[in-house]
């Protein structure tokens, strides 16, 4: 029911984005809210059994605001109609580092993993160790739960060609020109507002997992100098 719950209220909130009437739906607002951390703390209990450098997240660093930054935006609308979560190492949703996103939204819900919109720096990197590693990166993204579940890349803001320093007749070329290495599995509301969602959530994100060892690895490994 709280995730049922959760979607009504975005729907209502999308009818009626202002501060007044958040303001009298604040306390529905605010229950719904903690409902959702409980969810996210036990999806990080559940993907801390696979993944390690999850188990000492804090819900409270991954949860997201549902106040918009307006100020260099032409939507002046003051509300985000979603809920969101990101739970990674080092700073939750303000983190570098690969992780797991969870966006619950009554026109789309879904699970995201890997690395969203990487610093230029940190883009290099992993540029970089796809180049160089791309038999392995090709394995994680060929296995069969993978590519059922995950089967494209997000390609928002994709380069056009491929960028300097690469050769331009590079077999898979195209994983390049990503600007996020990241990829996402849609959620139906049946499942996000079934009992067993965070077992269902965790499930998707064990499969995903490789994809943010392969990540982090290409971090940790730029950070030692190895």
């Amino acid at each position: 029911m709280l995730v049922n719950d959760i979607l009504n209220f975005l729907n209502e909130l999308k009818v009626n984005n202002n501060r007044e009437w958040f303001a009298v739906n604040k306390s529905r607002y605010d229950s719904l809210r903690m409902g959702y951390e409980q969810i996210v703390k036990q999806l990080i209990l559940e993907i801390s059994i696979f993944d390690e450098e999850i188990k000492h997240v804090q819900v409270k660093d991954c949860v997201f605001r549902i106040y918009r930054d307006t100020r260099f935006s032409h939507d002046k609308t003051p509300y985000k109609t979603h809920f969101g979560a990101y739970i990674a190492a080092e700073g939750g949703r303000k983190s570098q580092r690969g992780g797991y996103y969870l966006h619950i939204d009554p026109a789309g819900s879904f699970i995201a993993v890997g690395i969203w919109s990487p610093e230029p720096d940190l883009l290099k990197v992993l540029r970089q160790s796809v180049f160089i590693n791309i038999e392995e990166f090709n394995a994680i993204r060929k296995q069969k739960d993978f590519a059922a579940n995950f089967p494209f890349f997000f390609e928002e803001n994709k380069l056009k060609t491929v960028p300097r320093n690469f050769p331009k007749d590079f077999q898979d070329a195209d994983l390049l020109k990503l600007k996020h290495y990241i990829v996402e599995h849609q959620l139906t509301d049946t499942v996000v507002c079934s009992e067993n969602v965070v077992t269902k959530i965790a499930e998707l994100a064990k499969i995903a997992y490789p994809l943010n060892r392969f990540l982090n690895y290409s971090i940790d490994e730029k950070i030692n100098g190895l």
